[in-house]
């Protein structure tokens, strides 16, 4: 799913192919999700995030669902932890964090190491010295809001003007692809990368930044995608 559409991207001054128009439109949303740290569509994704002192571990995306929560150990991850363990709560509700609730006063007498009489879920915790959980599920929005979409639509007409090269260049370079118009149309390596990237202070357009500035996330990193 695109943060925007074709058409919203024209109307926004966007121009060529529908497939050119498309690849603008990818470069903004990695640019988007770069400045925010957010995803704004439903994504598998893993992520790492410190655990408090309480056992609150805040995690650095709109969370949807948690699938599997383990300890990162120092040798390798641990074993995955039972729902029982801990409970999630998620920024989609009015009032909540986005987090995962780690049941520091429970117990489990069926998984060892974990018994009432051994400490219980803390003193598993205690005995591992985890100081990070991975945490394994989906995160981001229902859909993109209507500024991430707006802002979706400027970015990519923002973006291909800033790369469209003047007739010199053109000249200078003529393994460079343009149109008719004199527009950059040589973009196909600019599909998303299968690496995370880190956060950006800026998506390039202070317009855009300011739409999307109610959405900045500085959280915990993301580890990558499932």
């Amino acid at each position: 799913m695109a943060y925007c559409s074709i058409e919203a991207a024209k109307d926004a001054g966007c121009t060529g192919s529908d497939a050119e128009v498309a690849a603008w439109i990818t470069a903004a949303q990695e640019a988007i999700e770069r400045y925010t740290q957010q995803v704004f569509e439903p994504t598998d994704l893993v992520v790492v995030a410190d655990v408090g002192a309480d056992g609150l571990v805040i995690l650095p995306r709109r969370v949807r669902q948690v699938a599997a929560v383990m300890p990162v150990l120092e040798a390798d991850d641990g074993p995955s932890i039972p729902p029982s363990a801990w409970r999630v709560t998620s920024s989609d509700v009015l009032g909540q964090v986005d987090a995962v609730h780690l049941a520091w006063g429970g117990w489990d007498d069926l998984v060892v190491g974990a018994e009432s009489y051994n400490g219980g879920w803390l003193g598993l915790w205690e005995r591992w010295g985890a100081e990070q959980v991975k945490v394994v599920g989906e995160f981001g929005y229902d859909e993109p809001p209507l500024l991430v979409v707006q802002g979706c639509a400027l970015l990519a007409a923002d973006l291909q003007a800033k790369a469209q090269p003047s007739d010199a260049d053109a000249a200078e370079a003529p393994s460079l692809q343009v149109d008719d118009e004199g527009n950059n149309v040589a973009i196909e390596n600019d599909a998303p990368s299968a690496t995370p990237v880190g956060a950006s202070s800026s998506t390039g357009s202070t317009q855009v930044d300011a739409l999307l500035a109610g959405y900045l996330n500085r959280g915990p990193s993301l580890i990558g995608g499932v």
